[in-house]
């Protein structure tokens, strides 16, 4: 009489476990099987496979250069995200040449640089 009183205690995980099992047969037995998916999906895999053969061809042949233009990636487009393209440093460098030191000094303070950094 034990054996049957410790055997209710895991009713639930008998119903589970065949559950699963009879889950699992079905698909074995209703599902296709593996040839007839890849019959039924050559094309698709034969010109996924033409393209990334095409892709790693011409990364070899054509590599990317870096720093063509002495500058880091992406410096570029940081600077002129941050509001300094190189067009504007290089037109404040010939202002500042320009200016004497008296007027540099009353320049920053109107300046986008003071109100910045004020706040």
């Amino acid at each position: 009489m034990a054996i049957p009183e410790k055997l209710l205690k895991f009713k639930y995980h008998f119903i589970a476990g065949a559950v699963v099992s009879l889950v699992f047969l079905l698909l074995v037995l209703l599902a296709p099987r593996f040839v007839d998916v890849i019959v039924y999906f050559w094309p698709l895999f034969l010109s996924t496979a033409m393209f990334l053969t095409a892709a790693v061809v011409f990364g070899w042949l054509s590599p990317i250069e870096h720093e063509v233009s002495g500058e880091k990636a992406g410096e570029g487009i940081l600077d002129y995200v941050a509001g300094k393209p190189e067009r504007v440093e290089e037109a404040e460098e010939e202002i500042d040449q320009e200016t004497p030191k008296s007027e540099k000094s009353e320049s920053k303070e109107t300046g986008f640089e003071s109100r910045v950094s004020d706040e």
